[in-house]
């Protein structure tokens, strides 16, 4: 569609009876509305700084350096007039209501709704994508809403959520978006969450963590060389994130995908555990979860069950207190367990909470179960 397309707005009244039917029904599939991109959606981007070669964007790792008309990896920043400029503020292309767990967030508001906004662009080019037509694209080639930061809390409160998480694609690209919004939302007393790769400066990440309650970070590897292959980025940048979640009190969960030639490997994800467990995460809710074919590895097989087994097996072992496997129906290790007594706290089937046990962030033993309950 042509950036001269007509763009129409949702209403609040609209959008909450769409969600409710949506949630219902078990659908999950964003409203697009319009496809094009008016002025209005580009901001002066934050963090930036000029060089001899162009304007640098000092967001994420790949520090981007551009010159006038040029548009950063994540395909929506572009340099005007030796500024950096973000393409994508109040203009997601997905909107959903989602069950908490889905983020995966298995300590945080269990059985809680959360609104779910996602604007084009990544930062990693991963051969995995599950939502590679959105990440790998620009909001100039996405049907979008026109949702500025004030309508996106709006349409939470209307839709009965506790909280908005940025997801989908990756909310570091659309960092300014994120930022304003999260900023209101906390106003009106909401929560956010990311559900980030966490590739993201040290600097940005602390400025943005002061809105921000809670966080699932997709630990994509423990090898350097099979995050270079698999997504395009480096290991080093997401465990240094990791330790500002934490350093900053964010509540923090970790997903890894664990892809069959790839990330199975059993000396790779001990290490990786031991890594968390040495480093202050061993009461982080980490979920192993299963691939299945898509994008530029359809040409694989899902992810084997006894694989993920082993790697559950292999956290426990490590010292790791809450260990989830993702993706496998039925499989019993979506539950949460006291890690001093053994009972089965909260009963999950699928997206649903069938019984919660805690009470006051406690087992009926005393024993505390970190995360954020209320």
């Amino acid at each position: 569609m042509s950036a001269t397309a007509k763009r129409s707005k949702i209403t609040r009244r609209d959008f909450a009876r769409r969600s409710s039917i949506a949630v219902a029904a078990g659908m999950i599939a964003p409203l697009p509305l319009h496809a094009t991109l008016p002025a209005s959606h580009e901001r002066l981007a934050m963090y930036q700084q000029q060089s001899a070669r162009g304007v640098v964007c000092m967001i994420c790792p790949n520090e981007c350096t551009l010159k006038d008309g040029e548009v950063s990896d994540c395909r929506n920043r572009v340099a005007r007039r030796s500024k950096l400029y973000t393409m994508a503020f109040g203009n997601p292309c997905a909107a959903n209501v989602d069950p908490m767990e889905k983020k995966p967030m298995f300590h945080f508001l269990p059985g809680s709704s959360v609104f779910s906004i996602a604007t084009a662009g990544c930062n990693f080019a991963c051969l995995n994508c599950q939502n590679w037509t959105i990440s790998q694209t620009s909001p100039d080639k996405t049907k979008n809403y026109d949702m500025p930061p004030d309508d996106v809390v709006a349409h939470a409160l209307a839709a009965g959520s506790k909280s908005i998480a940025y997801t989908y694609s990756e909310p570091v690209t659309f960092y300014e978006y994120v930022y304003e919004t999260s900023r209101v939302a906390h106003e009106k007393g909401l929560r956010n969450i990311m559900v980030s790769n966490g590739y993201i400066n040290k600097e940005p990440l602390k400025d943005l963590c002061r809105h921000i309650d809670g966080a699932n970070i997709d630990l994509k590897s423990f090898s350097d060389s099979t995050y270079l292959k698999l997504t395009g980025g480096k290991l080093q940048p997401v465990l240094d994130a990791l330790g500002v979640y934490r350093d900053e009190g964010v509540w923090l969960e970790i997903t890894n995908l664990i892809v069959p030639g790839w990330t199975d490997k059993p000396d790779e994800i001990r290490e990786m555990c031991r890594w968390l467990h040495d480093n202050g995460f061993a009461d982080t809710p980490l979920h192993f979860s299963r691939f299945q074919p898509q994008y530029k590895l359809e040409h694989l097989s899902p992810t084997p069950v006894k694989i993920l087994e082993t790697a559950v097996k292999i956290a426990h072992d490590e010292g790791i207190k809450f260990v989830y496997m993702g993706n496998v129906p039925g499989s019993g290790h979506d539950d949460t367990f006291c890690p001093s007594c053994g009972k089965k706290l909260i009963d999950r089937s699928g997206f649903r909470i069938v019984t919660d046990e805690i009470r006051n962030g406690r087992c009926g033993c005393g024993a505390v179960i970190p995360g954020v309950w209320s």
